[in-house]
């Protein structure tokens, strides 16, 4: 869904916090001091050391850009949304903004915190970027993104043998999932895994079905959450209650062989290899397509862009530009390729640097989940997309764990959205 749809309805926040408007790195450094002759320019972005697409892309920059000194200015993730918007309320001049996901960006973008980039965008090649449109704002664009993120079918390749997963309906994947069940007790083994989070139901049922999670009409939740329950009766995924309670990761549910398949977002691919590489597993994984409501020969999931910005205060804007414009393109999108992350703008080659990683399956199936027909965005944004989200979060939680039927969940999720958000 595009952002022109929504944005006008975005109401300005009020932000009591003030800051200095000089930018400084995780050291101090003041950002309006030059570097050895070359253009300093700072780039807000959180976990640097744990969050390597950061380094791969500043590093390839200055090797393309020797003049410019691009300097981190990083940010635990958990505060990074707060701390920006208190920044820029306070005048911050720091060059770059990571936009960590579409409703932040929008939000700076309608408070006019953020320099156009239409221009820039006009120049890409649009047919080659996933969630370039979820910048559109009412035909202006003030982020560009670098990477795109979707969710597919991680499994475990030892567990699944020589089974189709290359064109699965909901109804197969749940039939899949109660044949690869095995065991009990410590040696039970899932079919699959259902993560907490509401999306995984709420999302692709949205996505997959064309129903607006902002609409407060909620009935096309029904066969997802019908599907994931039945999964849970028939002991063919963790329960939910089970999962929360015992705050157990997906990560370990695939690499620890207790369940064959696992639908996840597609960031999941550069941890495992991580790990691999580490030593921490040494699982045979592989990616299939979500599997689908429709068998029509499409592949429609959900997911959401992380895209650059440029700060409408920013000390250098020129070359915060050039690198925003380098990360968004094709050099930038096989820096972070290398590394396992998708790229927003993808190709044949880069799609050839993605799966020539080391450890990267790089068999026709993964290729194939790779390459979604429509990536929809995980949540509409708008003014109310928080407090929707939030109601949506508890319905789903009481749904899950049994404490409300289906359709008295549902008829809850309608009743409270129209009465306290609409």
């Amino acid at each position: 869904m595009k952002l022109k749809k929504n944005l006008a309805r975005i109401a300005p926040l009020v932000v009591a916090a003030t800051l200095t408007a000089t930018a400084c790195d995780a050291s101090g450094t003041d950002s309006t001091s030059s570097s050895n002759g070359k253009t300093v320019v700072k780039i807000a972005l959180w976990n640097y050391k744990t969050t390597p697409e950061f380094k791969a892309l500043i590093d390839g920059f200055e090797a393309k850009n020797p003049s410019i000194d691009v300097q981190p200015v990083d940010i635990l993730a958990d505060s990074y949304p707060d701390k920006i918007t208190t920044m820029l309320a306070g005048g911050d001049t720091t060059d770059i903004l990571t936009m960590k996901n579409v409703t932040d960006y929008s939000r700076y973008a309608t408070r006019g915190q953020l320099l156009p980039l239409t221009d820039e965008a006009a120049k890409l090649d649009k047919a080659s970027y996933s969630g370039l449109s979820d910048y559109d704002l009412q035909g202006k664009y003030y982020a560009l993104p670098y990477r795109s993120d979707f969710w597919v079918l991680f499994y475990n390749k030892d567990m699944v043998g020589d089974t189709d997963l290359s064109k699965l309906t909901w109804d197969d994947y749940a039939k899949l999932a109660k044949r690869f069940t095995k065991g009990s007790g410590s040696d039970k083994v899932y079919g699959t895994y259902l993560h907490v989070w509401r999306s995984v139901v709420q999302a692709i049922s949205s996505a997959q079905t064309g129903g607006d999670q902002l609409g407060g009409d909620y009935a096309f939740f029904k066969d997802q959450y019908e599907m994931a329950l039945g999964l849970q009766k028939a002991k063919a995924t963790m329960p939910f209650s089970t999962a929360s309670s015992n705050q157990i990761t997906y990560d370990s549910q695939l690499t620890t062989g207790k369940a064959a398949m696992v639908p996840m977002g597609s960031w999941w691919a550069a941890a495992l290899l991580a790990e691999a590489k580490q030593g921490k597993n040494d699982i045979k994984w592989g990616m299939a397509p979500m599997p689908q409501i429709k068998n029509d020969g499409k592949t429609v999931t959900f997911g959401s862009p992380t895209a650059f910005a440029v700060n409408k205060k920013a000390k250098n804007a020129d070359a915060a530009k050039k690198f925003v414009t380098w990360a968004s393109g094709p050099e930038g999108a096989a820096a972070v390729a290398k590394i396992g992350v998708t790229p927003a703008y993808t190709s044949d080659k880069i799609l050839d640097t993605f799966f020539g990683v080391e450890g990267m399956p790089n068999d026709e199936l993964s290729r194939t989940a790779m390459q979604p027909s429509t990536v929809k965005l995980e949540m509409p944004v708008s003014d109310k997309s928080s407090d929707i989200d939030q109601i949506l979060k508890e319905e789903h939680e009481m749904i899950m764990s049994g404490e409300k039927s289906v359709d008295a969940g549902i008829k809850e999720m309608d009743s409270r959205v129209k009465d306290e958000v609409q």
